[in-house]
């Protein structure tokens, strides 16, 4: 092992912090920061959209003992001394072991039986949730309106554990409904009680933002407006709202 980079003038070091600075939809690359989101990324790297992270280099925190995927990868492996490992990592305990990957392309085509939106969900934490929920229930594919988190930032990676991992992710612009069910949760006077919804596929099940919903969007006319109702608060978490509908049309499917 070469002696570790300490410098944050090193041409290598500053090059993988220009390949990081494009956020959002201009992202090219990412970090996955730590073992443990580094293995459960190589557990689901056969399907569509894990596959869509290739990686390209294995970073070391400096004294740290090789990870078994690094051989297993076939990969460059570069030692960073501990205050480069922390800039990269923009935490208070750098981890060990980082892997930087590239970001490929977006998922194109018709889409999928049972898809998950989310329009303006800022919290990293909230869309993470609200991924593996709709993960968890049987979603297939999630696309994200403007305004969204950026679920390939490296921190938002490590906080949602890897949850853009799970489901195929798409960028759109505008609400253009397709032949799918197109449904708005919204709690709101007029809009269709979950329980009297036809949640069959092809289902499009969209959240809106965490603090102000559907306020200032223009909702297309083949999109209904769907509640969940409640008792006793004012509304619900959006990924919490996500993850009852979600479970509630994989209920229904399977029954």
């Amino acid at each position: 092992m070469p002696s570790p980079l300490t410098s944050k003038a090193n041409p290598r070091f500053k090059a993988i912090l220009a390949r990081l600075r494009p956020a959002g939809s201009r992202r090219e690359a990412t970090l996955l920061l730590g073992s443990k989101l580094i293995e459960a990324w190589a557990e689901l790297r056969g399907t569509p959209a894990a596959g869509r992270l290739r990686p390209v280099l294995w970073l070391r925190h400096e004294g740290a003992a090789p990870h078994p995927l690094e051989a297993s990868l076939g990969l460059d492996c570069l030692a960073l001394g501990e205050s480069l490992m922390r800039e990269l990592a923009d935490a208070g305990s750098p981890p060990d072991h980082t892997l930087l990957a590239e970001l490929g392309p977006e998922p194109a085509g018709p889409l999928a039986a049972r898809v998950i939106g989310a329009w303006g969900i800022q919290d990293p934490g909230n869309l993470g949730a609200l991924l593996r929920s709709a993960a968890a229930f049987g979603f297939q594919e999630a696309l994200l309106g403007p305004g969204c988190a950026d679920p390939f930032a490296p921190k938002a990676l490590r906080g949602s554990m890897g949850a853009a991992f799970l489901l195929p992710l798409r960028r759109v612009e505008a609400l253009v409904p397709d032949r799918g069910r197109w449904y708005a949760l919204d709690g709101g006077p007029g809009a269709l009680p979950l329980a009297e919804a036809d949640l069959s596929e092809p289902l499009r099940l969209w959240v809106g933002n965490e603090g102000h919903g559907w306020g200032g969007v223009s909702l297309p006319a083949a999109l209904r407006r769907l509640a969940i109702p409640i008792r006793g608060v004012e509304s619900l978490n959006a990924a919490v709202a996500a993850g009852i509908a979600c479970y509630e049309a994989d209920r229904r499917s399977r029954s």
